[in-house]
């Protein structure tokens, strides 16, 4: 009988299975019926539930980012709830196609029970990734799009 992870550790988990790349592997993380809100994202979906979602999110990500990441000044605060961490870290991103180097904060609230992520608040700064791909004029273009409608 193998031990469950705590929460913390599967933060840390994840955070390496981000960070090498390895997206495959993410999903084993999350719950059959887990629900991931991406509160600040400025125009895609803010909401994605269930593992298969994700898996299917991950393989996208793995398939077509242009991103290398490194986490740097992580700090894992545990909560009153022993299933509740509140992460922070920043990435240290390089853009493959623009070639620039920069940082991105993130704040990431994880409910873990029985060793998996059950929900997941996620924060990060999209706009610096924005503006780090050259994404700008396409994002004011979609959010205009989207006010219109």
């Amino acid at each position: 009988m193998s031990e469950t992870r705590s929460p913390r550790e599967v933060f840390h988990k994840l955070l390496e299975g981000i960070t090498d790349g390895r997206f495959s592997e993410l999903a084993e993380l999350y719950a059959e019926n887990v629900v991931v809100e991406t509160v600040f994202e400025p125009v895609g979906p803010r909401r994605f539930e269930g593992r298969a979602v994700l898996m299917e999110r991950f393989a996208m990500v793995a398939a077509h980012s242009p991103l290398e990441l490194s986490a740097t000044n992580v700090v894992v605060r545990e909560t009153d709830d022993p299933e509740v961490v509140v992460a922070e870290w920043d990435y240290r991103v390089h853009h493959r196609v623009t070639g620039r180097t920069f940082e991105a904060a993130n704040i990431q609230v994880l409910r873990v029970r029985d060793g998996l992520i059950v929900e997941s608040r996620d924060y990060h700064d999209h706009l610096a990734l924005i503006v780090g791909g050259d994404g700008l004029s396409e994002l004011v273009t979609a959010l205009d799009g989207k006010r219109r409608a």
